[in-house]
C-alpha cells in the first residue's frame, strides 16, 4: 500500500473516533464515561495500527506525528494555563482568608502528608522487590540497555542533587516574572511562593488602605474567573487528548522487549496498586468514602496515566478537588502544586526503593537487613524533597537514592524498554497522592465540604 494512502486512512480512522467522542459529548454522556471510552479507543486503535504496519514503520511514525497535534497539543494547552492558574487561584484564596495562620498550617500539613506517604511507598516497593526476589542480575542486557546504562552514568556525572537548604532557598524566586514563564527547576514552587506573598500583602493593607485592597481583589477575582473559564474550555478536550496519547503509545511500543522484563512490570504495578489501596485506606480513616473518591478521580487519574505528566494534569486535579470533592481553594491549589515536585509516591517512592533492593546484592549488601531497609526508607523520603523541580523525576530520584546508598546507578538504564509503561502507573499514583494530601489537609483544617464530596455525579457534567 502506498505510504501516503495508508497515512490518510489512519487519519480518517482517528477522525472517525473523534466524531464518536464528539457525538457522546453532544448526547451528554458523563465526563468519566467519555474519558474511559477514549482510553479504550486509543488502546484498540493503537493495537490495530501496530498489527498492520509494525511498531517501527515509517507509516506509524508519520501517523503519530499527526495524532500528536491532538495529544501533545492538548498537553501543551494544559501546561500553558498551569502558571496563570496557580498565580490567580492561590492569590485569590489567600485574599479571602480571615486568618493567615491557616495558610501556614495548610502548607505544612500538605508537605507532611506527601513526604510521609512517600516513605510508606518506599516500604511497599522494597517489600515487593524482596517478596518476589527481584535481582538486577536477572535483567537481560541488550544493545539498547547498554547504551542507556552508559547514558545514565553520564547524566549522573553532570547531575548533582541539591541539598534541601538550597532547595528551600530556590523556592523564593529572585525574578518572579522568570518563574511565571515556567522556566527553571523551581518555577512552580516559585510561583506558589510569590502568589502567597502577594496575597498576604493584600491582607496586610485591608485595614490601612481598604480601597486599594478592594480594587486589587476585584481584579484578581475577574482574572480568576477568566482563567477558570480557560481551564474549562481546555478540559473539554480531555477525551480527545487521552485517545490520541494512548494510540501513539500503544502503536509504537516494543512489546517484545517488554516481555523480557515482564516480572518487573508486574511487581511494579502490584506495588503501585497496593499504594493506591493505602491511599483509599487513608481516606477511609479520615472520614471520606473511598468509592466516591475513585468515581470522581477516574478522569484525572486516566489522563495522568496516558499523558505521564503530573504538571500537565494539575488543572484537572485542582478543578476536581474543588468542584467535585469539596476541597478548599487553598488546599486544592497547594496540594496540586506541591505534588508535582515533592513526595511523588510513584516516581520518588516506589520506583527508587525497588531499584535499590535489586541493586544491593551486586555490591554484597543483604537487602533483608533491617538497617539497610530503614536507611533506604529515610533516604527515599528525604530525597523525594531534595530533587524538587528536576525534570525526569523518576530517573533522578533513582540516581539520588542509589548513589546515596552506595549502589550502582546503571540499573536505572537497564529498564529503558519498559520505562514508558511503568511511568504511566507511577504518574497516576503521584497525582492520586496530591489529591489525597488535599483531601486530608482540608479535613484536618475543618474546610472540607463533605456535602460536595458525597454528592452523586450528574450524568451531564459541566465539561
Amino acid at each position: 500500500m502506498n505510504q501516503t494512502v495508508a497515512i490518510c486512512i489512519n487519519l480518517i480512522g482517528m477522525l472517525a473516533l473523534v466524531c464518536i467522542l464528539w457525538h457522546m459529548q453532544r448526547k451528554h454522556y458523563s465526563f468519566a464515561t467519555r474519558v474511559l471510552t477514549a482510553l479504550g479507543f486509543g488502546i484498540i486503535f493503537g493495537f490495530i495500527l501496530q498489527s498492520v504496519y509494525g511498531a517501527n514503520s515509517a507509516i506509524i511514525k508519520e501517523s503519530n506525528s499527526w495524532f500528536n497535534v491532538i495529544g501533545s497539543g492538548y498537553v501543551r494547552l494544559l501546561k500553558m494555563i498551569v502558571i496563570p492558574l496557580i498565580l490567580v487561584s492561590i492569590t485569590s484564596a489567600i485574599t479571602n482568608l480571615q486568618d493567615t495562620k491557616v495558610l501556614g498550617k495548610t502548607g505544612a500539613l500538605i508537605i507532611g502528608v506527601l513526604i510521609a506517604t512517600t516513605a510508606v511507598a518506599a516500604a511497599v516497593g522494597a517489600g515487593y522487590s524482596l517478596a518476589f526476589g527481584l535481582d538486577a542480575g536477572s535483567i537481560q542486557v541488550g544493545e539498547a540497555e547498554m547504551g542507556a546504562q552508559a547514558n545514565v552514568a553520564k547524566r549522573m556525572s553532570a547531575f548533582t542533587a541539591k541539598p534541601i537548604p538550597q532547595q528551600l532557598i530556590e523556592i523564593i524566586p529572585d525574578n518572579p516574572f522568570y518563574a511565571f514563564t515556567g522556566q527553571g527547576s523551581s518555577a512552580t514552587l516559585g510561583t506558589v511562593f510569590f502568589a502567597s506573598f502577594l496575597g498576604i500583602a493584600v491582607l496586610g493593607i485591608k485595614k490601612k488602605k481598604p480601597e486599594s485592597a478592594e480594587l486589587f481583589c476585584k481584579i484578581i477575582t475577574a482574572a480568576h474567573d477568566v482563567v477558570m473559564r480557560m481551564v474549562a474550555l481546555v478540559l473539554r478536550l480531555t477525551p480527545y487528548g487521552v485517545m490520541a496519547l494512548m494510540t501513539g503509545f500503544i502503536s509504537r511500543s516494543n512489546f517484545g522487549a517488554m516481555m523480557n522484563l515482564v516480572e518487573f512490570i508486574i511487581v511494579s504495578y502490584l506495588s503501585l496498586i497496593t499504594m493506591f489501596i493505602i491511599h483509599l485506606l487513608i481516606l477511609a480513616f479520615t472520614g471520606f468514602n473511598p468509592l466516591t473518591y475513585v468515581k470522581k478521580a477516574v478522569p484525572v487519574l486516566t489522563f495522568a496515566f496516558t499523558s505521564r505528566t503530573s504538571a500537565g494534569t494539575m488543572p484537572l486535579t485542582i478543578r476536581t478537588l474543588q468542584e467535585k470533592m469539596g476541597v478548599s481553594e487553598a488546599s486544592a491549589n497547594l496540594s496540586a502544586s506541591f505534588g508535582t515536585c515533592i513526595g511523588q509516591n510513584g516516581c520518588a517512592g516506589v520506583y527508587p526503593a525497588m531499584l535499590a533492593v535489586m541493586a544491593a546484592p551486586a555490591v554484597g549488601i543483604n537487602p533483608l537487613e533491617l538497617g539497610f531497609l530503614v536507611k533506604l526508607i529515610i533516604v527515599v523520603a528525604i530525597g523525594s524533597f531534595g530533587i524538587a523541580g528536576v525534570g525526569g523525576g523518576a530517573t533522578f530520584a533513582a540516581l539520588v537514592v542509589l548513589s546515596t546508598m552506595g549502589l550502582p546507578i546503571g540499573l536505572a538504564g537497564l529498564l529503558i524498554a519498559i520505562e514508558p509503561l511503568i511511568d504511566m502507573g507511577r504518574t497516576a499514583l503521584n497525582v492520586s497522592d496530591s489529591m489525597v494530601a488535599g483531601l486530608v489537609t482540608s479535613k484536618a483544617t475543618g474546610e472540607a465540604n463533605m456535602e460536595v464530596y458525597n454528592q452523586v455525579l450528574a450524568e451531564e457534567e459541566a465539561v
